[in-house]
This record gives C-alpha cells, sequence and structure tokens, in this order.
C-alpha cells in the first residue's frame, strides 16, 4: 500500500476512536526500518486498545498487513506495527515518560486531522 494513503487510514482508523494528541513523525532519514512513527494519546486502557483494534482491522479492510500488534493485555502502551508505519499508543503519562516526540520528533509530518464534530471526507 502507499505510504500515504496508509498513512491517511491510519490517522483516520485513531481519529474513529478519538484519540487524542495525534503526531506524525518521517523517520526515513533516521532509520531504514520503517517511514513514519505516529504518536497518539489514549484516556484508557480500554481505548487504547480499541484504538489498536481500529487501524488493525481498516489496514487489513484495505488489504494492508499488519506485523505485529504488542501490549494489548496491558494497554498502557500499545504498538502497532504495519512495516512502513510504526503506531505507539500511550497512556498520557507513559508517553510523558518516555517521550517518543524527543527520539524521532526531528521531522514531524504535517497532516490534516478532521475537527472535532466535523463530518470526515470520503476515501
Amino acid at each position: 500500500m502507499d505510504l500515504k494513503k496508509l498513512q491517511r487510514l491510519v490517522i483516520d482508523a485513531l481519529e474513529d476512536v478519538k484519540a487524542q494528541d495525534i503526531k506524525v513523525f518521517d523517520t526515513t532519514s533516521l532509520t531504514g526500518l520503517f517511514d513514519r512513527v505516529v504518536v497518539v494519546s489514549a484516556t484508557s486502557n480500554r481505548q487504547s486498545r480499541a484504538l489498536a483494534a481500529s487501524v488493525r482491522d481498516k489496514v487489513k479492510e484495505r488489504g494492508g498487513s499488519v506485523i505485529s500488534v504488542e501490549g494489548e493485555d496491558t494497554g498502557e502502551w500499545v504498538l502497532v506495527d504495519l512495516g512502513d508505519i510504526v503506531v505507539h499508543i500511550m497512556q498520557p503519562a507513559v508517553r510523558t515518560y518516555y517521550n517518543l516526540e524527543e527520539i524521532w520528533g526531528g521531522k514531524p509530518v504535517r497532516v490534516k486531522l478532521v475537527p472535532t464534530g466535523a463530518a470526515r471526507p470520503a476515501v
């Protein structure tokens, strides 16, 4: 799947379950393992698991592959590995502690997020 389409699909899946503070980082110059890192916050363990499931299900529906999902048992930090994109879904305290934005945040990607309450355009 094209990187931009996959990135849009991931963001839409996260927005569907009301992810907070979505940040996307371009890591092409930092590592050859993946091209994007997405970091988001969830308000509860249940929401973390729901966000991961939403990303996993939407990617599979569109014919993409999910390499692995880690951390669903606790839900404090769930990682969804999509190959080109790695999604980190974290509780706010965990996100603050590990501060992944400092590690991967050298080159943020500008993405259009849907304002709260707005209708999502058809993909």
